[in-house]
């Protein structure tokens, strides 16, 4: 089982390298069945773990990764239930998303359709080191590797310099979190020598209160750029520069959510600072708001899903940070269903459109698309919070932990629950409602997508709708089989005080009502013939992301330029290279006038013969005589 555990991530590696290395001498076909196929494998020996239990107490050792006199940290997995729902959802939700592209993609060269799907499969072995690994260095190393897969995906289309800007925004922005992570292991080698989770959480308990602070903020620094929180958030809607595929893999699905996954690994250092769990809510609920207020004004169907995927990663760091560990992994695995089928389904309608993703030139696809119209109406039901769906049960539970935790915390994230179903039911009618907005040509494309695009749209509404249902409260007859099954690794928050029947009753009335209303507001405002999308004064404000872009380009982006630029012209180019310049122009005016010596006539060369001759004759052999004479001179 052991070697079955190592297969699981090296099948994604083997499949990055033969794509990779053979992309001029394989079939297009050929290039899918091999970048799907061993995904495909991957999730099938993940489900043989899930199915036969295999979590074995103690991590799994290939080999020494670091050994010295002072430290030995291992290459090892930790295999257990939370890093076993994690593989599920990466490789199962990740084959369904290669599937896709093989028919998305199917416009690109041959060279090109390879250097995707290898950078794909990388991408999800790199994933999974993460997840796997027994300790945070080989965590690291997976979380790196996505880093740089994600940078790779985001400019895969390298032509476009916008397109290489938000890659390397990106790749700068998660650069900033790492550094934190980076100095959270550094902290925990010098305090308990080691970084494997069975030490470190074995011993959390001997580490000062200082201590635990101090490395779970450091740790909470690298969740916020790996996981687009304030202040780190602006990079993830740049990112849909890339395929829209890679969006729902990358950026709704799993890279996002390694901060979450990351501090529910952590939950044992977390639980001993309340000070650090304060500060995860309030980033988490601050996030919620501030993206999910973005998305309302939004015309770019990938930025609205963009700044959904933001707000709903708050919603997770609110569960986290009341304590709901296991409530916010439930919501990341139901975000990954209802997210991953929301950017499927607009790449969907991008396909179907020719390329346009502004949604004030659709309307009207309801009948053009049927399949991908019902499959997106499940996941904006879903990520709304329609009753038993799953977005409904995965969210009613962050509700109901942030009231048991706070009341203010409460009613904010239930305002930005309440916004997330605005904007969604407004992308909803906006391209599917109405009538159509575009031109005679996308009219005239319009068509529903392939078998190999539908079918993946099925199976996640399908998902999307019942996957809730391992969490459905006591209450409607369900059982918390969620929270059991990760009871060993993380554990679950009880909802304290009397009447939760009536606080369930309330949400679930509420969210009726409250959706009704919305649907049937959004249904006269944006189910139209004409919609400009044209806003302003407030309106307008959060259509330019309440220019946050401009803030940062003036507080951080051109002072660094301006300083940048000094140094490259005053310091660099009049300092150092003056300096170095100058040295190399006086050695060749010095040779220049050296050279003179060299004339040419033999008498002259007797002469300097001579003369030096006599001058080393009164140095070695008058030294005495030189020496008393110049102390009579000086």
């Amino acid at each position: 089982m052991n070697a079955l555990v190592l297969c699981i991530p090296l099948l994604p590696f083997l499949g990055f390298l033969l794509v990779g290395l053979l992309r001029n001498k394989l079939s297009r076909p050929l290039i899918g069945i091999i970048a799907s196929g061993v995904i495909g494998i991957a999730f099938i020996l993940t489900l043989v773990i899930f199915f036969t239990h295999y979590y074995p107490a103690n991590a799994i050792t290939y080999f020494d990764f670091i050994k010295n006199s002072k430290y030995d940290i291992s290459f090892s997995f930790q295999v257990d239930q939370l890093s076993t729902l994690f593989m599920l959802i990466i490789t199962g939700v990740g084959f369904l998303i290669h599937v896709y592209s093989t028919s998305y993609m199917h416009d690109e060269t041959p060279a090109h359709y390879a250097r995707y799907f290898s950078y794909l499969n990388l991408f999800v072995f790199s994933m999974l080191l993460l997840v796997l690994g027994a300790n945070y260095v080989i965590m690291f190393l997976g979380w790196e590797g996505v880093g740089i897969c994600s940078y790779l995906l985001i400019g895969y289309w390298f032509k476009n310099n916008q397109y290489n800007y938000a890659a390397r925004k990106a790749f700068v922005m998660n650069r900033i979190g790492d550094v934190g992570f980076l100095l959270a292991i550094f902290w925990l080698l010098a305090r308990l020598g080691s970084v494997d989770y069975s030490i470190v959480f074995s011993n959390a308990s001997a580490l000062s209160t200082t201590d635990v602070t101090g490395i779970t903020i450091l740790l909470f620094v690298g969740a916020i750029g790996k996981s687009a929180q304030i202040p780190l958030y602006t990079w993830l809607p740049d990112a849909m520069a890339g395929p829209t595929p890679v969006s729902a893999l990358i950026h709704a699905a799993t890279m996002v959510t390694a901060g979450i996954y990351m501090i529910a690994r952590s939950n044992v250092l977390y639980s001993l600072s309340p000070v650090s769990m304060d500060i995860v809510a309030v980033i988490g609920v601050a996030t919620a708001l501030l993206a999910a207020s973005i998305a309302l004004f939004q015309n770019d169907i990938k930025k609205v899903l963009a700044y959904s995927t933001v707000s709903q990663l708050g919603f997770m760091f609110v569960a986290l940070g009341v304590g709901a560990y296991t409530t916010g992994v439930f919501h990341v695995m139901t975000h990954a269903f209802f997210k991953a089928l929301l950017f499927l389904g607009a790449g969907s309608v991008i396909h179907a459109m020719g390329g346009e993703q502004d949604i004030t030139k659709m309307g009207g696809l309801r009948k053009k698309i049927p399949i991908t119209y019902w499959t997106f109406l499940i996941a904006v039901l879903a990520i709304s919070g329609f009753p038993f769906t799953s977005g409904f049960i995965s969210k009613d539970e962050i509700l109901l932990a942030a009231y048991s935790h706070s009341k203010p915390l409460f009613w904010l994230t239930a305002f930005a629950a309440v916004l997330t179903a605005f904007y969604m039911f407004r992308v909803f009618m906006l391209v599917f409602l109405g009538g159509f907005r575009g031109n005679d040509e996308q009219q005239h494309h319009l068509h529903e997508s392939p078998p190999a695009m539908t079918i993946p749209l099925i199976i996640l509404a399908i998902l999307a709708a019942i996957g809730g249902f391992v969490q459905l409260p006591e209450l409607f007859g369900g059982h918390d089989y969620f929270n059991q099954f990760l009871a060993p690794v993380v554990p679950a928050l009880s909802h304290e005080g009397e009447n939760l029947a009536t606080k369930e009753y309330a949400l679930l009335g509420g969210t009726i009502v409250g959706l009704i209303i919305i649907f049937l507001f959004c249904k006269k405002w944006f189910a139209v013939n004409q919609f400009e999308g044209k806003y302003t004064g407030f309106k307008n404000v959060l259509a330019h992301k309440w220019y946050m872009d401009e803030l940062y380009d003036a507080i951080i982006v051109n002072p660094f330029n301006n300083i940048a630029g000094f140094l490259k012209s005053i310091v660099e180019k009049s300092g150092i290279d003056g300096i170095v310049n100058g040295v190399g122009r006086f050695i060749q005016y010095s040779s220049r006038q050296v050279r003179l010596i060299q004339s040419g006539l033999v008498g002259n060369y007797i002469l300097i013969m001579v003369l030096s001759i006599t001058v080393l004759f009164m140095v070695f052999w008058n030294q005495d005589l030189i020496i008393a004479f110049l102390q009579k001179i000086f």
